[in-house]
């Protein structure tokens, strides 16, 4: 059996956590609680340090969850192998972290502040990076619309979107945080690479 059919551990608790958290805030009296407590609340009186991390396990909606657990399924499987658990779940949280710090930097820079985010988005785009940065020719089939790409060019047309779109400030959603999460994956992979601990 191959072992990449397999779902490697790290990823497989992250699936369930998020799905779990995500249940019990939309099926549970505590659920607003949960909000109020794991969401990182920057610049506001109920702002926590560990909020840096639960962030990243709460949703907005179903297809936020969705579509970041769907991708986390999609590239994390293989980074996770060839990673191992311990440096996946290093970079995973990283990049996480390093997404909410780019934005709360552009918030704060912009007058923006208080500043709510929730959601993987910044990790999972860290992994979107990592697998386009050591898989760059391997293609990559769009779902809307249905098109294959190769994922280096998939991530730089990503990226390219993701800083327009956050420079003119489109929708609700944290675009540079998704920025934000690529160069804190670069950055540690490169750092890795440079130590002679991964090679790509």
């Amino acid at each position: 059996m191959n072992p990449y059919s397999k779902m490697p551990p790290v990823v497989k608790n992250l699936l369930i956590i998020n799905i779990l958290v995500y249940m019990a805030k939309a099926l549970l009296p505590i659920g607003s609680t949960l909000t109020e407590w794991g969401a990182l609340s920057l610049g506001t009186p109920w702002f926590h340090t560990y909020q840096y991390i639960t962030y990243m396990f709460l949703h907005a909606n179903l297809e936020h969850l969705f579509f970041n657990m769907f991708a986390l399924w999609m590239f994390g499987r293989t980074l996770e192998y060839e990673l191992g658990s311990q440096r996946f779940l290093i970079y995973y949280i990283a990049c996480g972290v390093g997404a909410a710090l780019v934005q709360y930097g552009v918030a704060w820079l912009a007058g923006e502040l208080p500043l709510y985010l929730v959601g993987a988005s910044g990790a999972v785009m860290g992994l979107l990076l990592a697998f386009g940065v050591m898989h760059p020719n391997a293609t990559i089939m769009l779902l809307i619309p249905p098109i294959p790409m190769k994922a280096k060019w998939f991530v730089i047309i990503y990226a390219v979107i993701e800083l327009f779109l956050g420079w003119r400030g489109v929708g609700q959603v944290a675009h540079f945080a998704h920025v934000g999460g690529m160069l804190w994956g670069w950055a540690l992979l490169y750092y890795w690479k440079k130590r002679g601990e991964i090679y790509y």
